[in-house]
């Protein structure tokens, strides 16, 4: 698996597989969140640094209810973390696991700033 290998620096010997089992159910619901294509986006925007939600929408093309709703998603995951600054939304990157995550997706399967850019168009519908 090519993400596997992307990511071999940050894993620990694999001795114990029962180990691994004990943490697979906590990967597994950690990968669900990247699965979407416009949240995978959007973190790669947010490894960049903090945005509003004005220009996440304006970064991807994307109405707010459906920018709000991806964000949500992923803060209740604590991918990312929010904070209000008058009446603007401001979010960053809740935890280093995801910026290790993303900048491996990213060596695999292409750059940030290209996945970055890229019009929502251009992404393949998906179901939440």
């Amino acid at each position: 698996m090519r993400l596997a290998t992307a990511v071999a620096e940050r894993e620990e010997p694999r001795s114990d597989v029962g180990a691994l089992a004990l943490h697979a159910r906590e990967a597994s619901e950690f990968l669900k969140a990247l699965a979407h294509p416009t949240r995978l986006v959007i973190l790669s925007i947010l490894c960049e640094g903090e945005r509003s939600v004005t220009e996440l929408e304006q970064l991807l093309a994307l109405r707010q209810p459906t920018v709000s709703q991806q964000l949500a998603r992923l803060r209740e995951d604590g991918l990312v973390k929010a904070r209000r600054q008058g009446k603007t939304m401001y979010y960053s990157l809740g935890s280093n696991d995801a910026r290790l995550v993303v900048d491996a997706v990213s060596r695999v399967f292409g750059s940030r700033r290209s996945a970055a850019v890229t019009s929502p168009a251009q992404i393949p519908k998906s179901h939440p």
